[in-house]
């Protein structure tokens, strides 16, 4: 008699997914435009949270769930006193946030007073991509230190993406990264993808996404 096979992983995705489009649904009605944030450790996930979180709080306060494999809760705590209202999330090890912890994690924060909800998944290339959470948008940060050739190494992350911001540009003179070699194979997998060239430190190009931020909520 042949095994009997069971598509776990398959039957835990389509129950994350459904998930997902109830947060989706409860987000749309309370007119909050969401975003998963997605980078490798150390692309300044944090840090363009942080950004944002100042230059809109007047006019479009930010909420911030915050997802790591630890208790510690740095970048909540950061990304609270530039201005977000923060939740952190301990994934309990797990390489990747997941839309019921999204889901628990939305009943601590105060909804009727956010515009924006940024959710801020485990610094990780690979994992996060396969896991819908229920946001508008996804956003892959990539940081000039990280190299030019990762649109190759994780095309899957790559491809599935609606915004890529590319981080520490001021780091350009400084660091060999072949910016037309990167766009090209950003291009090759997701033609025509809406892209930020910025630096969270000196706030070049921040305007930028700014306003596309506004534009989405407006």
């Amino acid at each position: 008699m042949n095994p009997v096979r069971i598509p776990v992983v398959e039957k835990v995705l389509s129950a994350n997914d459904s998930v997902a489009a109830a947060t989706r649904a409860q987000l749309d009605a309370l007119g909050i435009f969401s975003l998963n944030l997605m980078a490798s450790p150390g692309a300044g996930k944090t840090s363009l949270v942080e950004r944002t979180a100042a230059a809109l709080k007047g006019s479009h306060p930010v909420g911030m769930v915050n997802g790591d494999t630890s208790e510690a809760a740095f970048d909540a705590e950061r990304s609270q006193r530039a201005g977000a209202l923060s939740v952190h999330i301990n994934t309990g090890g797990k390489c990747h946030l997941e839309a019921a912890m999204v889901r628990d994690a939305l009943a601590l924060l105060p909804l009727d007073q956010i515009r924006l909800l940024i959710i801020e998944n485990v610094g990780n290339l690979v994992c996060p991509s396969a896991w819908q959470l229920g946001a508008q948008r996804s956003v892959l940060i990539a940081s000039i230190p990280e190299g030019d050739d990762k649109p190759y190494k994780y095309p899957k992350m790559y491809s599935g993406v609606d915004v890529l911001v590319i981080n520490k540009i001021d780091l350009l003179p400084y660091v060999d990264f072949r910016m037309d070699y990167f766009r090209r194979g950003v291009e090759t997998l997701n033609p025509g993808l809406v892209t930020f060239a910025v630096s969270c430190r000196t706030g070049e190009g921040l305007d930028a996404w700014f306003d596309w931020l506004r534009s989405r909520m407006a």
